[in-house]
């Protein structure tokens, strides 16, 4: 069952987005195993390799606050286009939690997935 209180604060936080370049106005919300939510928003930049995913931008927020497990993500784009996270937040995401609940969506159309799903071979070095 998607967590539609996650989603609705994935969809706030797209309205911070900074998003010049490609329009899309992305925001994502997790929760963590201690049940504290942290958000994101993409932010892009002329030089392309420095902007950030809405994803990442939410598990570093959670970092920064001293979280480590990720329960649950949910990422909302302002496009009739629904994406899931790209390559790298994927990465990062495994980092956080083989068991991650991952919703993704617009306001049409939300995807309900798991981390196992999304990226069945993880890269790992421990």
């Amino acid at each position: 069952m998607i967590n539609t209180k996650l989603f609705d604060l994935a969809k706030e936080v797209a309205q911070q987005a900074y998003a010049p370049y490609s329009h899309f106005r992305v925001g994502a919300a997790l929760i963590t195993d201690t049940g504290n939510i942290y958000q994101g928003c993409n932010v892009e930049n002329a030089s392309y390799g420095l902007s950030i995913c809405a994803e990442r931008n939410a598990i570093f927020n959670m970092v920064a606050n001293g979280d480590r497990i990720i329960t649950e993500i949910a990422i909302y784009v302002d496009s009739d286009k629904i994406f899931p996270p790209c390559g790298a937040c994927r990465q990062v995401l495994a980092e956080f939690g083989e068991d991650i609940i991952i919703y993704y969506g617009n306001d049409h159309q939300i995807t309900e997935t798991t981390m196992k799903e999304i990226l069945p071979h993880t890269f790992r070095l421990k």
